[in-house]
């Protein structure tokens, strides 16, 4: 539909062969130069948080292990948090490095998976073969410790489920020595080849002023100079105990966030390491029933696509009075406008991918 001789309305979405998820644009073009966007939200609601008030605490970790895949421990650990600092309870010291354990091995899978796409949509598609096979190092990581390849069940209320003995450490760490050399081939091949970097530096800006207006989070944020994570400013589980830096660029491009997430995987690696040098013997989880007495709580963590904040309130029943969870796409996809704001037709895609978007886990 035209609006000016110049300028016509493109729509993108919902269902879009460049978009992973349902998400719908209104983009008001000039020639092949995108001068504004306007984003429709909506498409995915599945009503979760309506859904965890008729069900138990218990039940409920199930359920938000099913909010987002690629995020899929980080829902349910920041869930068991809300409800063991309502309850008070102290979760294991051994419980709390196989939860960082668990974050981290999703992390490096998620990180993979999104510089994997953007591969594919420069159309580098041996390069996107390339990083998703590597990423089948932490994908069998994950089947081998957890019995699954996406939703690990590892968190309960006050603890963990799976433990990890000397067999199962030594088979980590030796997919951990495999996923080594292959990130340091992946983030050198994303750093200089003349393809990737034609097609993404300096596509996508996003100042540190505008991340900061926006109040984005994650790489997304770290990309644009605003060095910010929860694992640092808001230390959970036993992120004060480890040594890891923090990554950050000043850049704020597409480029610069997918280099970003390269050097997060390599330092989740250290962690993990680090996690299982250091785990003591113990129990993995609080034995007995747990009561959740009348009450209001709040917990955050760092998943992978940034900051992951839960609200809970409980009159003193078993199923929760009030549940709600706010996750880093909502705050990230409004600065899109901004990225979006004098690129190519061509880039929408590239842009979107380099949010990490889950439509999924935004609007539950």
């Amino acid at each position: 539909m035209s609006t000016t001789p110049s300028t016509y309305t493109l729509p993108v979405g919902p269902m879009h062969v460049a978009l992973e998820e349902p998400m719908y644009f209104n983009i008001q073009v000039e020639g092949e130069t995108v001068r504004s966007v306007d984003l429709a939200a909506g498409h995915v609601h599945r009503g979760m948080e309506a859904l965890a008030m008729n069900r138990n605490y218990f039940q409920n970790v199930t359920l938000t292990e099913r909010v987002c895949s690629l995020c899929s421990n980080s829902h349910p650990a920041t869930y068991c948090m809300a409800v063991e600092n309502l309850s008070g309870l102290f979760v294991p010291e051994r419980a709390r490095y196989l939860r960082v354990i668990a974050d981290e091995v999703k992390r490096v899978a998620s990180h993979l998976f999104n510089v994997g796409i953007m591969a594919h949509l420069v159309g580098f598609d041996s390069l996107f073969m390339h990083v998703m096979e590597v990423r089948e190092i932490m994908q069998d990581a994950k089947e081998g410790v957890y019995g699954n390849r996406m939703n690990l069940g590892q968190c309960v209320i006050g603890g963990c489920r799976t433990d990890i003995d000397a067999d199962t450490a030594a088979f980590l760490r030796g997919q951990l020595e495999q996923l080594k050399p292959q990130l340091d081939e992946i983030h050198g091949v994303y750093e200089r080849d003349p393809l990737i970097r034609a097609r993404t530096q300096g596509i996508g800006l996003l100042s540190q002023e505008e991340a900061i207006r926006h109040g984005v989070v994650g790489p997304v944020a770290r990309a644009s100079g605003v060095v910010y994570d929860i694992r640092a400013k808001a230390p959970y589980a036993v992120y004060p105990d480890l040594d890891f830096e923090v990554q950050s660029d000043t850049r704020g491009d597409v480029h610069s966030r997918a280099l970003l997430r390269l050097r997060e995987a390599a330092e989740s690696v250290r962690i993990i390491e680090q996690c299982l040098d250091m785990i003591p013997d113990g129990p993995i989880a609080v034995s007995g029933m747990v009561t959740v007495p009348p009450g209001e709580s709040v917990a955050r963590t760092e998943a992978p696509r940034g900051e992951v904040v839960y609200y809970l309130r409980s009159d003193g029943s078993d199923t929760p009075q009030r549940l709600k969870w706010r996750v880093p796409t909502y705050m990230n996809w409004e600065a899109l406008q901004v990225m979006m704001s004098g690129c190519q037709v061509a880039d929408i895609p590239l842009i979107v991918n380099s949010i990490d978007p889950c439509i999924s886990c935004t609007e539950r």
